[in-house]
Order: C-alpha cells, then sequence, then structure tokens
C-alpha cells in the first residue's frame, strides 16, 4: 500500500523559493509511483481553481480575505499559514506523513494539534540567523523530524544538544542553469551592447537584507582603481522597492552608465539589459506603451532568460545580512561563474573551498528588537575581492567554475534531495491513528510523585498534565524555574497547571458551528437576529414567504437564548440556535472565491449596511424582504 504524504507550504506554482523547492520535490516524489500525494497551499482556498492545474490532490488552506480580515493579527498571521484547514485535511486525506515546508512561526501550537507526532511529522525550515530564534529552540523536544536548509543552523542547534536537527539543502532544477558556449555568449552581449567590459553581477529581491549600499561602495573602489576593466555593475533586481538604488549611485559617485540592470516587457516578455531609466516605458520591441519595467514578483523574465542573464556577468557577488539559503547563489553557480558570498549565514556552505567560492568579510551589527546577528559586509574587501577575480586566469575561472556547478548538483539538485528526502519517508514508522482532530485532552487529576527536584517537577507536569513535551532550554521551563526560585511553591504551580487543563478541557468540548447544523449541506438559510423581541416578533411574519420562495431549504435563526420563546413555534423555523458575535461576518458563513460557506444565505436584518455587506448570498435573489 502507497503511504499517504501530505507536503504544506507555498502553491507549488508560486514565484518563491519555498513554492520552486516545493514544485522539485512534489514532481520528484511523484515520478517515483510510490506515494499517494496530498499537496496543501498556503495562499490559496480550499477549492481555489489552482488546485486542479497539478496532477497529485491539491487543497488551498488559507481562508478567503473577508475571513481573514474578520481576526485579529495573531489569529490572521496563523491562518494564513493555514492553521485550522490543515486539520481538515488531516482529517478528509489521512496521511502518514506531514511534511512542512515554511518559516518556523508558521507552525506555532502545532504541538497541540490531536493528530501530531500520532502521524509522522516533518518540519523542513529555514533559520538565517544566531543567536536561533527562540521559537526554533523551543518547538525542537516537539518536533521529531527537523529538517533545516542551511548547515550552520544545523551546528547551532546540535551546540545545544539537539542532534536530531539536521540539514536538508532547498532542491533546485539544476538543468535549468548552465554555462553557455563562448560564441553564444558573445553574441548574447552584442545583443544588448556590450563588449569587453567586465561585468559584476547581483541577483536579488530589492530588500533591505540585501547589502547594495555595501556593493556599490566597493564597486565604485575597484572601478576607480581598475579603469581598464570598463566594469559595469549588473542589478538583477526591482528599482521600484527597498533600496533607493538611483539616490545611493548618485552618494557614491557612480554615474548612469556605471549600474545595469533587467527590464521586462509586460506584453511580449522580452527583456533587455540597460542603464536605469525609469519606470513604465515604451517596449522597443512591440510597441507597448508604458509596458516596460524592472524585473519584479509580478512579472519577471523565465528560467531560459534569467540564465542567459548570468551568462553575462563575468562574476558574480552576493553580500547580504542574513539568509535562509539564497538559491541565486547556487544558480550563479550552476553557469560556472566565480561567486563572492557574504562569510555568515546560510552564505558560510556557499563561500566554502569546497564550493568553489570566495568568502566576503563580515562586521556585526545587531538587529533592532530581536537583537539578531546580521553582517554588514566591508566594501573594502568586495573592493579586494573584485580585483582577485579580475586578475585570475581564463584556466583559473574555468577550473573553479567546474568546481562550483558540480558542488550544487551534489548537494542541490532536486534529484540528491529528493532521494534524500525519499529515504526520509520510508524510514518513517508506520501509523496507527483515527485521525480525529479534536482537542487532545489534558490530564486535570494527575498528581505527580514523589521525590522529583525542580527541573523533573517542571518537565513532569508538562508531560502529564498539558500532554506537552519539552526540556531545560524550553522558555516555558525556564520561566517556572525563574518562579520556583523566586519562592512559588510547588502546590500553587501543580494548581496553575490543573487550571489550565480543566480550562482547556471544557473549551476543547465547546461544539463547533457545523456540529449544531442538520445533515442538509447546501440546502440552508440563516437569519442573524440577535435582538430584541420586537425584532425577533417580526422576523416570525416573514419567515412564511421566505420558505415559499425556498421550500427545499432549511431555516435557521440565530438570536440570544432569551427570545427562543418569541420565535420556536413557528412552522417554517428548522432549528434555533444560540447568537454568537462570530456570526457577524457573512462571507464566513457564505463562502467566498473558491471556499464554500456552510449556509447558502445569511440574513442581517438589523444590520444591513455596507459596513457589514450582507446582501450576497450566493447569487439567489429571491429572500425575505421580496415576498411579492
Amino acid at each position: 500500500m502507497k503511504k499517504k504524504v501530505i507536503i504544506h507550504s507555498n502553491f507549488c506554482k508560486a514565484f518563491t523559493g519555498f513554492g520552486k523547492n516545493k514544485k522539485n520535490i512534489l514532481r520528484y516524489l511523484y515520478d517515483t509511483g510510490k506515494y499517494e500525494l496530498f499537496e496543501l497551499a498556503n495562499g490559496l482556498q480550499w477549492q481555489d481553481p489552482r488546485t486542479k492545474l497539478v496532477p497529485w490532490e491539491c487543497r488551498g488552506v488559507t481562508p478567503s480575505p473577508a475571513q481573514l480580515a474578520a481576526l485579529d493579527t495573531k489569529s490572521r498571521r496563523a491562518e494564513g499559514y493555514g492553521y485550522t484547514l490543515v486539520d481538515k485535511a488531516v482529517k478528509e486525506f489521512k496521511p502518514d506523513v506531514y511534511i512542512g515546508i515554511e518559516d518556523i512561526w508558521a507552525f506555532n501550537n502545532y504541538h497541540h494539534k490531536p493528530w501530531w507526532n500520532k502521524v509522522n511529522c516533518m518540519v523542513w525550515t529555514t533559520l538565517d540567523s544566531l543567536p536561533i530564534l527562540p521559537q526554533a529552540i523551543q518547538y525542537a523536544p516537539k518536533i521529531k523530524n527537523y529538517f533545516v536548509w542551511a548547515s550552520f543552523a544545523e551546528k547551532a542547534m546540535q551546540e545545544m544538544g539537539y542532534d536530531h536537527v539536521k540539514t536538508l539543502r532547498g532542491s533546485l532544477d539544476t538543468d535549468n542553469f548552465y554555462r553557455m558556449s563562448d560564441e553564444e555568449r558573445q553574441n548574447l552581449r552584442l545583443n544588448h551592447l556590450i563588449g569587453d567590459e567586465f561585468i559584476v553581477g547581483f541577483v536579488f529581491r530589492n530588500q533591505l537584507r540585501k547589502s547594495v549600499p555595501n556593493l556599490l561602495e566597493g564597486f565604485k573602489h575597484f572601478k576607480l582603481n581598475n579603469p581598464d576593466s570598463k566594469a559595469k555593475l549588473l542589478l538583477h533586481t526591482h528599482w521600484g522597492e527597498g533600496w533607493d538604488i538611483k539616490s545611493l549611485m548618485e552618494e557614491k559617485g557612480l554615474s548612469g552608465i556605471d549600474v545595469l540592470t533587467t527590464y521586462v516587457c509586460g506584453s511580449c516578455d522580452k527583456y533587455y539589459i540597460s542603464p536605469f531609466k525609469g519606470q513604465q516605458t515604451d517596449c522597443p520591441s512591440c510597441g507597448s506603451k508604458k509596458s516596460v519595467n524592472t524585473t519584479n514578483t509580478k512579472k519577471g523574465v523565465s528560467e531560459e532568460q534569467l540564465n542567459e542573464i548570468y551568462n553575462l556577468m563575468d562574476v558574480y557577488c552576493h553580500p547580504f545580512t542574513s539568509g535562509g539559503q539564497e538559491i541565486p547563489i547556487q544558480e550563479a553557480k550552476l553557469t560556472e561563474l566565480v561567486t563572492l558570498v557574504t562569510n555568515y549565514s546560510c552564505g558560510e556552505d556557499s563561500c566554502s573551498e569546497e564550493s568553489g567560492g570566495f568568502p566576503l568579510n563580515w562586521s556585526e551589527y545587531r538587529e533592532p528588537g530581536t537583537q539578531f546577528i546580521k553582517a554588514s559586509t566591508d566594501p573594502k574587501h568586495i573592493h579586494s575581492m573584485l580585483e582577485h577575480v579580475y586578475g585570475m586566469t581564463e584556466d583559473e575561472k574555468v577550473e573553479m567554475g567546474a568546481k562550483s556547478r558540480k558542488w550544487v548538483i551534489d548537494n542541490f539538485s532536486v534529484e540528491v534531495i529528493g532521494k534524500k528526502l525519499e529515504s526520509i519517508i520510508d524510514n518513517m514508522p508506520d501509523v496507527d491513528y483515527d485521525y480525529e482532530t479534536t482537542h487532545k485532552v489534558m490530564d486535570a487529576d494527575y498528581n505527580p510523585p514523589e521525590g522529583l527536584n525542580s527541573d523533573e517537577y517542571i518537565i513532569d507536569l508538562y508531560e502529564n498534565i498539558v500532554k506537552e513535551d519539552i526540556d531545560r532550554r524550553s522558555t516555558g521551563f525556564k520561566h517556572w524555574k525563574g518562579e520556583l526560585a523566586k519562592g512559588m511553591k510547588g502546590g500553587d504551580l501543580l494548581a496553575h497547571f490543573k487550571n489550565v487543563a480543566k480550562k482547556h478541557n471544557l473549551d476543547a468540548k465547546k461544539p463547533k458551528l457545523e456540529d449544531l447544523l442538520g445533515d442538509d449541506e447546501g440546502k440552508r438559510i440563516a437569519i442573524v437576529i440577535p435582538e430584541s423581541e420586537t425584532d425577533v416578533l417580526l422576523i416570525n411574519s416573514l419567515l412564511g414567504q421566505l420558505k415559499k420562495n425556498y421550500k427545499q431549504y432549511n431555516i435557521y435563526i440565530f438570536t440570544k437564548p432569551e427570545y427562543f420563546d418569541f420565535i420556536e413555534d413557528n412552522p417554517n423555523t428548522h432549528k434555533i440556535l444560540p447568537y454568537k458575535k462570530e456570526l457577524d461576518n457573512t462571507f464566513s458563513l457564505e463562502g467566498r472565491g473558491g471556499e464554500r460557506g456552510v449556509f447558502e444565505m445569511v440574513f442581517y436584518p438589523s444590520v444591513t449596511t455596507q459596513k457589514n455587506p450582507c446582501y450576497i448570498h450566493n447569487g439567489l435573489s429571491k429572500n425575505q424582504f421580496s415576498l411579492k
């Protein structure tokens, strides 16, 4: 029997690092024919039409924009990563394996889910700075299969005693990037009006963590000291976000022709390399007006075109403050470029001698608020290393380039990463779980044994009352250890844990709305009328006509319990349920876009305003106010 595997991350067709990696590994695992695959896509709704564009089962796990807007900030962030709908997916698909590929905070409180570690659970996450994010440390005891994208993070976690944390790099389709022949490279340069200039390249999203000022400073000094190089800097990025590159160039004394960029036409898809000349210019190829902009996340170049852009470069330079993997570095290596990379974070992997790259020195600064260590790449060392590469012989560059490409293929290719993931899945044990997704039950009656020291006492309460795995490095452990040191009594701590368990179990017993409805999906109408006596009595008089208009539909009334008597004997009422504030969101009940709601129509007679849109009704036109 095939193992059922859920893979949860960005949609596989999204132009993100997570999306590209997910696409690669899904294709690899699908081609093995060994697994029943289920893709869960952050950013899409449950039945978004795009979920039908892939050969495996796929569901979106992000609620609609209207549903998200009704939530507080903390809940909105969690639901954006599919916190609730992932439970629905587990219950429906009954997986043997769950693999979550996101930033670590996307899995906040997943260890409280009843299925967590009952099925084989794996988190494959990016960690980009030291000290390691406290949340990543806190979750280490709760994640049995814990993988990171860069070896510096594995090393840091293992130094803290978490030996089960391993490196599994993000995968690349290595066939997309390669060194073109010398003749092809020469013709490519001629097509973009580039001659024998020494081209320094940087492919990046224009974020503040990309060290553009440092690169411009280093490049300026290289150009001044090496005028025969006729050097130009090619910045493949969007000039409309992040750093104000034009102003930085003026500040550094660089002219407009010193720095090139990539333009792409939104109409004909052709790209152009030229000095920056603003946005929304006319296309010289197809003549479209204001269709040409610097490359960006909404309109960029194809993989084939990006490969050409790398092949225009003589050296690739990637200065940054920190990063999870920085895929352009590996793409540049695949085109056999000499790469210069900041020797910090994931850059440590890509500037080693074995990787065919050179390290860039940096100085430490701290990120405000988080106090994470960040790297400020030394502009003088950028200048020095550009001179070093400029002085290399062609044979030396070819030798280093070949080493770079082999290193990426051996460590990042989808074949290598896919094979490792295949082995991980195959070695996971069989699952014996009933896939119920109700809340876990805590033990409010548990009493710890005598003779435990304070450390053992805290861990025992966590494990046996709130059913949570922790260790001495966990935030909760450290907090209660401190409270006991301040004089808190062990009995008071026990009472606190029991109260937490009682409240949790009580909340878990509260029925969900879906559980209160009848077996009549697709044939439900709701009327939400919280109060008062007069309003509820008036609704009574309208129900007959509403039922006449929709004979096959059941009418549900939501009102406060004290008004049940005023409407419950109406023969047109299917069921009366207590009003809750959460019902004040039409889209969460009727659905929106690709996500279906629990009612076909929902009416709010007391608040029919534009502020609270309650007139959508899934396209159904007849209602209780149309009495003719």
